[in-house]
This record gives structure tokens, C-alpha cells and sequence, in this order.
């Protein structure tokens, strides 16, 4: 009997999967779940899923980690091979922030680009947006891990419970990422990271919001 042939590259249904991971990462805020995937890819069972899901991670397109709940997590990859050059859009990395203990001011250094598929921040104006590196790892379980790229938003009305934030602590003359929540007349600053406690500021005229989070970059290690 003939062995069977291993497929090289990726099929549609892989294609799709990586589609349906950007969209809903970009438009939530947090990856998919198993059976997300399944019902906006059209995809038959989870383990049908899991399968497909095995050979990105395999190909260096995912990156999943299955002890977190949505532990699923698009690579830089993605934007560089399925979207053509006429999509592709520059953000400039204006600095670094420490997703962990505030820290005194945001690191600056010369600003640089980062080429980001504009298909993955849909509705989003380019003028609007920069990046900031991200040190530290506070914010580990929503999948942002020390040394990848966040692009943020400029603030554009109220922010929202839930929301990923970069904030100045005027008052402490301080600066960190976190989710923010507006609470009994307090603010929040949550991290992602079950080894941390919360920030609670109690006058929330001390926090300035500097930008939402969009999207992540994961910054591949060199091979």
C-alpha cells in the first residue's frame, strides 16, 4: 500500500481557522473558544478542531497553551503570509511599558515601525494607533507575554469594564497595563495573572488612560 502523502503548507479549512482567530481576537479582545472555532469555520466536532489547530501550532502559526481556558494565540506569521503587501500598515512603536509593578515613566527610545495587517484592526484609522513593547508578565493568562508588541488606540470616549488599557497613575507618577474596571466609585487595574493582585486607585481622577489595547504581536524568537 502507498503511504499517504503528507500535506505541506496549509488548506482552507486552515486558512479559515486563522480568519476566524484574527476577527475574534480583534473584535473581542481575547481568542475563541474550541467551540467557537468550530461554529465560525464550520467545522463538524472539537476534536475535528483540535486537529487542524495541532498542525498550526506545528507550523509555527498559533502558539496554544491548554492549561488556560481560550489559550490560543496568533503568531507574528499570520500577517506576513496571508495577507498581501498592499494590506500591510506601519505603527510606530513609540516606547515600552511594564506589564507588571507600575514603573516611574514610559520607557522611550527612538521610534521605530512595526508592519501590522490592516484586515486585523478592522474599523481602526491608522493616525490613531502605536505600538509599545511590553515588559513583564502580568498580563500572561490574556496572552500577552514579556517582549511582545501591543498596538493601542488612542482614547476615543469612555473607557469600558473589561477593556486592556495603558495608564498613567498621575498621582504616583506611575504607568502599567492592566484590564480596567470602574467599581463603586474606585478604579481597578486588574492583571492577567493569578500570582498578582489587583491596583485599586480610589480617586479616579488620578488615572489617565493613554490607549486601549487592539491587538497583540507576538515577537518570534530567532531560530
Amino acid at each position: 500500500m502507498m503511504a499517504r502523502k503528507k500535506q505541506k503548507g496549509l488548506g482552507e479549512k486552515h486558512k479559515r481557522i486563522l480568519d476566524v482567530l484574527a476577527g475574534f481576537t480583534t473584535e473581542n479582545g481575547y481568542p475563541p473558544s474550541i467551540r467557537e472555532i468550530c461554529e465560525e469555520a464550520e467545522i463538524s466536532s472539537t476534536s475535528v478542531a483540535n486537529y487542524y489547530l495541532d498542525r498550526l501550532e506545528e507550523l509555527k502559526y498559533i502558539q496554544r497553551d491548554r492549561k488556560v481556558s481560550r489559550g490560543i494565540r496568533l503568531l507574528k506569521q499570520y500577517s506576513s503570509i496571508l495577507v498581501s503587501a498592499d494590506d500591510m500598515v506601519k505603527v510606530p512603536v513609540v516606547g515600552a511599558i511594564v506589564a507588571s509593578q507600575p514603573m516611574t515613566t514610559f520607557e522611550t527610545h527612538p521610534e521605530t515601525m512595526i508592519d501590522v495587517a490592516g484586515s486585523l484592526l478592522p474599523g481602526q484609522k491608522v493616525d490613531d494607533l502605536f505600538a509599545l513593547e511590553v515588559s513583564g508578565d502580568s498580563m500572561v493568562d490574556a496572552m500577552v507575554n514579556d517582549g511582545d508588541i501591543v498596538i493601542m488606540r488612542k482614547p476615543q470616549g469612555p473607557v469600558k469594564n473589561g477593556d486592556m488599557v495603558a495608564v498613567w497613575l498621575n498621582d504616583r507618577d506611575e504607568t502599567t497595563l492592566k484590564y480596567y474596571f470602574r467599581e463603586k466609585g474606585k478604579v481597578r487595574l486588574q492583571p492577567a495573572n493569578p500570582t498578582m493582585g489587583p491596583i485599586i486607585v480610589n480617586d479616579p481622577s488620578t488615572v489617565e488612560i493613554h490607549g486601549k489595547v487592539v491587538m497583540v504581536v507576538r515577537q518570534m524568537e530567532a531560530q
